[in-house]
């Protein structure tokens, strides 16, 4: 059940309590099931769980028992002849599916992510990534020596984000926007989705090499090759030149402060005095209101060593790197547009 729903309210204390810490049961599942590649075996038509065995190398009646599991879920309808199908929940985890669920599952449910996570006291004790001990390296270092798992991560960032990019598109006024760089931007989804809705922008999307690589297909798929160059850098470094605005989506709340502040400061001495700084980020409320941001900043907790911020950290953030937050503008999604332009 919904964490906050008014169903769950409803249960005793003690029910709630047990639900949350069994709430990792369905999370295998579901990753279970995106492995075998289920929604693929059964997208052609309804199978048993012996027939799907073959093809996934199971056992089968296991594999019957997590079926009918996944049943239960809503992920698959289930015969009088024991023939499995497709419900439009199982159909979203098929390979290549909208809004790339099969590949968050991966990613999200993954062995790299679980075996950190249950390290996660360690974080608490420590401040440190869990993630990152576990692996024995930092995240972002240990992606670029896979481009594949680089890629399944990049299309994790599009499921999980969703419907972001569209609502800070309409959100924001890029119609004045000569130039906007998107500075570590990935594959462009955000940049691809702000640059459909105003055609006035060029754009520059600015990102490691090995992040920049599945860009084109992306960008050439929704007719943007002749609006968008491609730069590779690392924004540790230096950040493009140029851009009327800079736009940094969810990568502040990747880093510690002192890295953070290394990206910002590179903003900085690329903006000029008319330009804009643009951090997109779930934006945290100061109270004690539910925000999906705050089980996110728990994942930056364990995972890269960030965090998500409130608005009046952000404003701190942004002094110590010389620029001045002007406004936060909201959108109909989780994030909102945290504005900033050089410190007067």
């Amino acid at each position: 059940m919904a964490q906050g729903s008014d169903a769950a309210q409803q249960l005793p204390p003690h029910v709630q309590l047990i639900q949350m810490a069994t709430s990792y049961w369905p999370s295998r599942l579901v990753h279970a099931a995106a492995v075998l590649g289920l929604a693929d075996h059964l997208a052609p038509g309804r199978k048993t769980a012996d027939e799907i065995a073959v093809l996934t190398e199971t056992h089968a009646p296991s594999l019957y028992r997590v079926m009918r599991t996944l049943v239960s879920l809503g992920l698959l309808t289930e015969d009088a002849g024991h023939r499995f199908g497709l419900t439009p929940l199982g159909d979203a985890l098929r390979t290549g599916a909208p809004g790339c669920a099969r590949a968050s599952v991966l990613t999200l449910g993954g062995d790299w992510i679980w075996r950190g996570l249950a390290d996660f006291l360690y974080s608490v004790r420590t401040g440190r990534s869990s993630i990152e001990k576990s692996l024995g390296e930092p995240i972002f270092d240990w992606l670029a020596k896979d481009p594949e798992v680089a890629s399944l991560f990049s299309e994790t960032m599009i499921g999980v984000h969703g419907m972001e990019p569209e609502t800070v598109a309409q959100a924001y006024d890029f119609s004045q926007v000569g130039t906007l760089v998107d500075v570590g931007g990935a594959s462009g989804n955000l940049l691809t989705t702000i640059l459909a809705r105003h055609p006035e922008p060029r754009g520059i999307l600015f990102d490691l090499p090995h992040v920049l690589r599945d860009a084109p297909a992306l960008i050439a798929s929704r007719g943007l090759a002749e609006r968008i160059t491609l730069e590779p850098g690392s924004f540790f470094e230096r950040v493009p030149d140029g851009g009327d605005a800079y736009m940094l989506s969810h990568i502040i709340h990747d880093w510690s402060e002192d890295q953070s502040l290394t990206i910002l400061g590179n903003c900085r001495r690329a903006l000029r005095a008319d330009s804009k700084l643009l951090i997109v980020e779930m934006v945290l409320p100061e109270d004690g209101t539910p925000h999906p941001g705050k089980m996110l900043d728990m994942m930056m907790l364990a995972g890269p060593g960030g965090q998500e911020r409130t608005t009046p950290e952000y404003r701190a953030l942004l002094a110590k790197a010389g620029l001045e937050l002007t406004r936060v503008v909201p959108t109909r999604s989780p994030v909102s547009i945290v504005e900033a332009v050089l410190a007067r």
